[in-house]
């Protein structure tokens, strides 16, 4: 099997490669080649399969054509830029986001020969808007209020298009906020969910940019992962026509994932959170929903955490080796 990673410099990209390369196969079919591909290099994984590193914008001419016509099996889409580099850039956010996805279909569309592979691809629950109800159930609708969730709206659409005129096998998960994110803060308007967490655990000062009783819904990157590699393995007959799913997570507020965080590390690593109001970063999760129903991904074995302190005990195990600072 050859498999094929977008956005495979990033987070979600360099961690599903990995765990892919670990296990050799993905459900129960060898892995034979990995191309991997961003605007930045990848990593290639310790793996005895072959591969690949493009280093190459999606949307520039020809591309796509190039990954396409090495017909892979299996496409892991996770490549764009984050929320708020969207709202501020508004031609990046579009030729990231929206370009280069189409970009993509349309090769896999022109490669002809019956070429048919599956295509997993990342969206977000920024594509909700608001007035949203206690709990966004599958029935809701796609409203967002940011550049960032109309562009992947738009992708949802052209995936589910492109997947009904039979050009690809197509699913869409529309992630919740992922954390704890290793690394260092990046420009996606959702960063402090890790950052009021993997700072104060590493011994170093963290910003909150909202209030205390904002509410989201999370899972970790583990979680993840796990969304990806089952979304491949799910069948055009247990999908049915609706291909974008919202995925499941731990909704809390900000005060119980900082409770949870004391629960864990202590007074001391919580104190380390300083408040600063954001107004940029207020305006935009604030039109972001806050609970979801996720039913259907549920009922097709989408797995998440339980709780916040689950969420914070995997990122000390995968990313701290189980010690704090």
């Amino acid at each position: 099997m050859h498999i094929l990673v977008t956005g495979a410099a990033g987070m979600i990209g360099r961690k599903l490669t990995e765990r892919l390369a670990l296990d050799g196969a993905l459900h129960g079919v060898t892995i034979d080649k990995f191309t991997l591909t961003d605007v930045f290099p990848a990593n290639a994984p310790p793996a005895s399969a072959a591969v690949d590193i493009i280093t190459e914008d999606l949307a520039a001419p020809d591309a796509a054509k190039k990954l396409i016509d090495a017909r892979p099996h299996v496409i892991f889409h996770t490549a764009g830029v984050v929320s708020a580099e969207a709202e501020l850039d508004f031609d990046k956010g579009y030729r990231s986001n929206l370009d280069g996805t189409l970009a993509l279909l349309e090769a896999i569309r022109k490669a002809g020969d019956g070429y048919h592979p599956k295509l997993v691809f990342t969206s977000s629950c920024a594509t909700f808007g608001g007035p949203f109800p206690d709990a966004i159930g599958d029935e809701f609708h796609l409203t967002p209020h940011t550049s960032y969730g109309t562009q992947k709206a738009m992708c949802e659409l052209l995936l589910a298009d492109y997947t009904r005129r039979g050009v690809l096998d197509g699913v869409g998960l529309r992630l919740p906020a992922i954390c704890v994110r290793p690394g260092k803060p990046n420009k996606a308007a959702s960063s402090f969910y890790s950052s009021i967490i993997r700072e104060p655990l590493a011994g170093r000062e963290a910003v909150l940019p909202v209030d205390d009783n904002h509410l989201h819904t999370h899972a970790s990157p583990r979680a993840a992962v796990g969304f990806l590699i089952h979304a491949a393995g799910i069948t055009r007959e247990q999908l049915g026509p609706r291909i974008n799913l919202t995925m499941p997570g731990v909704s809390c507020t900000v005060a119980e994932k900082i409770a949870a965080l004391r629960r864990i590390a202590g007074d001391n690593v919580a104190a380390r959170i300083r408040r600063e109001p954001d107004p940029l970063v207020i305006r935009i999760t604030d039109g972001w929903p806050h609970r979801f129903d996720a039913a259907r991904a549920r009922g097709l074995g989408f797995v998440a955490e339980q709780s916040f302190d689950e969420i914070i005990r995997v990122h000390i195990e995968d990313e701290l080796g189980g010690v704090t600072a």
